[in-house]
């Protein structure tokens, strides 16, 4: 039985999409969620993958998770949470109450401006602390409800002087409690059922073969170049995603 109904071609597409995607993760350290349901949007209901690519980052965030616990920033943790918990059910509501089509489009637009500003590489002079992340959180939380709220964390710290094993524990603490806030409130939308399941168990094993990839670096070529093409990667699927949504 396929998941959700997919063709045998868009299964398969479905399938390099989950590989490329973990290769990407392991390699440039994001991307994956996006990638998979930029992909899937060409071919099926994007918001059938958002819950399945939820519990596939959280698997991976927490495979990662060994040894990062002193470098943590818990109040930025607390933060980011605080703006996601109001942030999360607006962008469920929003998405949820319009028609496939339209969350398509949404959706590419969302990830086209991600994307430019991931390439422009916007930089502030000092960190940014205290109650000011709550806006990065709430941001942060109406993005996860197509399940890509990790892009706008990613540019937010990437656009500080942190360090990098700060930037990289702290999203590991921050994205598996934001993934448990957010699956009850996803079953509520009716985002889950036994094919969600039945897709994350078919894909967990591209999923991590993908990222032990990616992990190894098996490309000769600079991490931030990867970086690029990998966004340039994503602006061209959610360019077709968008072009599909208005054909």
């Amino acid at each position: 039985m396929i998941p959700f109904d997919l063709s045998l071609p868009a299964l398969a597409w479905m399938a390099v999409a989950i590989l490329v995607a973990g290769f990407v993760r392991g390699y440039s350290g994001f991307g994956y969620s996006a990638i998979v349901v930029a992909s899937s949007g060409l071919v099926t209901n994007p918001l059938d993958l958002v819950a399945v690519v939820v519990f596939l980052e959280t698997a991976m965030s927490l495979q990662a998770a060994r040894g990062i616990r002193t470098h943590i920033d818990w109040p930025r943790v607390g933060f980011l949470l605080g703006g996601a918990v109001v942030g999360l059910p607006l962008g469920l509501w929003a998405l949820t109450a319009i028609s496939e089509n339209a969350a398509r489009a949404a959706i590419s637009i969302y990830v086209l401006v991600m994307c430019g500003v991931l390439l422009m590489g916007w930089q502030l002079r000092a960190m940014v602390n205290g109650p000011i992340n709550l806006v990065t959180g709430l941001v942060s939380g109406m993005a996860n409800a197509p399940g890509m709220g990790g892009l706008p964390v990613a540019a937010y710290f990437a656009a500080q002087p942190m360090p990098a094993t700060i930037f990289r524990a702290t999203l590991i603490a921050y994205f598996p409690l934001l993934d448990i806030y957010a699956t009850p409130l996803y079953w509520w939308s009716g985002m889950i059922s036994l094919d969600t399941l039945w897709l994350a168990l078919i894909a967990m094993p591209l999923t991590v073969f993908g990222n032990w990839l990616g992990g190894m670096h098996f490309l000769q070529t600079d991490p931030k170049s990867f970086r690029r093409f990998a966004i340039w990667l994503l602006a061209g699927l959610a360019t077709l995603g968008l072009i599909k949504s208005v054909i």
